[in-house]
């Protein structure tokens, strides 16, 4: 078999006759490898695929029958939720995280209800079936409708797939599958891209649903050419840390529902819980009157999600002062450390600063920026913010407060949690119905909110 070297860059998947140390496609730097290739033999698994099917051919856009979308319920309502509502019957869904965070856990999990009306096939290119075994005993996995199947060569899956006829298709993982046609290692960006596409025409010609699982880099994005996001139609991340018992689920794509939706769930010795209420969750042990803490409410997706945002500001022993974030973005979190000192008159460029929040939840909306403003010059003072206040607010680079949406579902969920004072924007004060149980305090600027809880708790 004729085989040939093409270099392949294993960022955005380009095609080079020759290696060069910056792609000129993606502009990345030292992502080509070079790579083996062959060209398929007639009778490979791929070519039959290939062949046209009867719904190859174009079709009248008002005769496409899109009424009735069919879903499916995993029996896990957190995962529902970021599906858009379940999994839809022939869709490609990735899940991606760190070694050891969850993922082949909570693809196990929902086999026990999938199976209650569906024939399930779970396809491992890691483990044994007797390991697997051993952990759906553990998790209380015993549909009889799953089928395990320990393999990696592609061929002998697609026959399996085709003997079978599944409802749904796990593969774990998609790194560790490989088509022989193709003479590269498995998890090379030529066989991804090859695995990834015989998949996403099982899946679609064939009303298949299909989860991958995906390894990820060092640097916490999926392994592989970036194309491989692409051709599914769903891509969830798994965040946290695997040391801790909280998950997070987050889709950042999703060609069925909203990509701002999250999921909590909490590892235990049997498997993953849902969290229902994950404000709950997050705040529960927190510490009461002690500088330096405050809390935030922030959005994910239509779920206002209450959380403690810690912050430590303390004299440096380096040349230059560090800045380090856990959860808030560190570029916001340097910019609203020079906002403090610029127009709240906190004086901390000296000092070393570090922001955290607690339950490693990822923050990244602006609604956050004033309670995070809060704890730093909490901190700095010393002066302890109330544990019964809640911040909300956008800060400009001129010290504003500026307006967030959601506002009335954000103040109702810290009413329903028992806090009884809100700091908002005066700006979104008009358009705001009453509350009873909770006290509104409108502010303009950061310096009228350190005002209103530095200076009052310093009494």
């Amino acid at each position: 078999m004729k085989t040939k070297s093409v270099y392949v860059c294993s960022e955005c998947g380009a095609n080079f006759p020759k290696w060069m140390g910056k792609c000129t496609t993606c502009n990345s730097w030292n992502t080509i490898e070079e790579e083996l290739v062959a060209a398929p033999s007639n009778n490979s698994k791929i070519g039959a695929l290939s062949t046209p099917s009867s719904s190859s051919s174009p079709k009248a856009i008002k005769d496409i029958d899109a009424t009735d979308e069919a879903r499916v319920k995993t029996g896990m309502s957190e995962l529902d939720r970021v599906l858009g509502g379940g999994l839809v019957c022939g869709s490609l869904v990735l899940v991606g995280g760190d070694p050891g965070i969850g993922k082949s856990t909570l693809l196990l999990q929902i086999c026990e209800t999938l199976g209650k009306t569906k024939n399930v096939l779970y396809v491992s290119g890691e483990e044994s079936p007797r390991q697997i075994k051993l952990r759906a005993d553990r998790l209380g996995v015993t549909t009889e409708n799953l089928k395990i199947y320990s393999e990696t060569n592609m061929n002998f899956i697609t026959d399996c797939v085709f003997k079978e006829k599944p409802d749904i298709l796990i593969v774990d993982s998609v790194q560790t599958m490989y088509n022989p046609e193709i003479q590269s290692a498995p998890g090379s960006t030529s066989q991804i891209k090859d695995i990834t596409t015989v998949l996403m025409k099982i899946a679609k010609e064939n009303s298949i649903s299909v989860f991958l699982v995906g390894h990820v880099t060092k640097e916490g994005a999926l392994a592989g050419p970036k194309i491989l996001e692409h051709m599914v139609d769903s891509v969830l991340y798994f965040e946290g840390d695997r040391h801790q018992s909280f998950r997070i689920l987050r889709a950042v794509k999703n060609r069925f529902g909203s990509t701002n939706e999250i999921g909590v769930f909490e590892m235990k010795s049997h498997g993953l819980m849902e969290v229902p209420n994950p404000s709950m969750a997050m705040l529960s042990g927190r510490p009461e009157n002690v500088p330096g803490t405050c809390i935030i409410c922030t959005m994910e997706g239509t779920r206002p999600v209450l959380a403690e945002v810690q912050a430590l500001v303390s004299p440096t022993t380096f040349g230059n002062p560090r800045r380090m974030a856990s959860g808030p973005d560190v570029g916001r979190f340097i910019m609203l450390m020079a906002v403090l000192e610029k127009r709240g008159g906190i004086r901390a460029s000296a000092y070393d600063a570090y922001a955290n929040v607690v339950g490693g939840l990822k923050v990244s909306e602006p609604a956050a920026d004033l309670g995070l403003v809060l704890a730093l010059a909490s901190s700095f003072t010393g002066k302890s913010i109330d544990s019964s206040t809640v911040a909300i607010g956008e800060v400009g680079l001129t010290g504003e407060i500026r307006a967030c949406s959601f506002l009335e579902s954000r103040i109702a969920e810290c009413e329903k949690l028992g806090f009884k004072r809100c700091i908002i924007p005066s700006v979104n004060v008009k358009n705001l119905r009453k509350f009873e149980n909770i006290e509104l305090c409108p502010v303009s600027n950061i310096q009228e909110a350190l005002a209103s809880q530095l200076d009052k708790n310093s009494k």
